[in-house]
Order: C-alpha cells, then structure tokens, then sequence
C-alpha cells in the first residue's frame, strides 16, 4: 500500500524542496525527450572598456530558437541596439537550422519592438495586474541568405 502524504504549501520557495523537484523533473524529462541537443545560445553589447550595455539570451533545440532574455541599458535604447542583438541572434541559431524564433513578452516591455522585427503574438494570457498580458511571439521561415550585418538598425 501507498505511504500516507503529508502535503505543505509554503509562501516562499524552500531551496532544498526545489532542487528535489528540479531534479526529478529533469531526470524524468531528459528520460522522454533528447535533451542533451538544447545548446544555449547568447549575444552581447560591450563598450570600448568592456563593459556589456545589452544581451540577448536563449538557446536552440532542433529547429526551433527561443530568446528567453534581451535586455539594453536605457541609454542605449532606441540606438538599434536591440535590434542588432536580435538579428545576431537569429543568425547564429539560423546557422544551426533554426527556422521558428520564439518569445515571451509582457504588454509593458516590448511587443511593438518584437513587431517591428517581424514577430507575430500567436498566444496571450491575461488576469495578470490591471492590463498586463503575456504575449508568445513567433517568427518564422527566416531568409537563409540573411545576415545580421545587412539589416537596417
């Protein structure tokens, strides 16, 4: 017979009880799915000194490319910055088969911006606070003969 559970809900996230769910679910993941081919995948904006002013973080998986984090210092902003992270990105993972992009943004970060680069929200999720939505964003088919470096800003 099953042992009896005893079942806890916690306000905060207790580390030693996450890293056992962690654990299990990757152990139980990577036993269904070939998981050893997600390769991460980033891009960065330095300054002479060396100093990053903006990134563009993910990884790929097949031909599938997902950008889980793009972020340019607010001085920075509006220079094309973002924009050549992006188009960097895709290229890279481009190299590696990838033909569908993907993201999440919230409606107060940069869905215009996404847009503009040719990404299509294809999923929102609301009751988030007051206006907020979740935006999945997809790109696909991206032109082979591509480059990063004859995009306009």
């Amino acid at each position: 017979m099953p042992e009896q559970l005893s079942l806890t809900v916690h306000d905060e996230v207790p580390r030693d009880e996450a890293h056992v769910v962690d654990e299990g679910l990757g152990a139980s993941n990577a036993a269904a799915a070939p998981l050893h081919e997600v390769q991460p995948l980033s891009c960065f904006a330095r300054l002479p000194t060396g100093a990053v002013v903006g990134g563009a973080i993910g990884r790929t998986w097949g031909a599938c490319c997902e950008l889980q984090q793009l972020w340019v210092h607010p001085e920075h902003r509006g220079t094309g910055t973002g924009t050549r992270l992006v188009r960097l990105f895709e290229e890279r993972a481009a190299a590696r088969g990838c033909t569908t992009f993907y993201l999440d943004t919230f409606s107060f970060q940069a869905r215009p911006f996404y847009e503009r680069l040719g990404y299509e929200a294809r999923f929102e999720i609301h009751g988030f606070s007051p206006g907020v939505v979740k935006h999945t964003m997809v790109r696909t088919g991206l032109d082979p003969n591509w480059t990063a470096l004859n995009s306009a800003p």
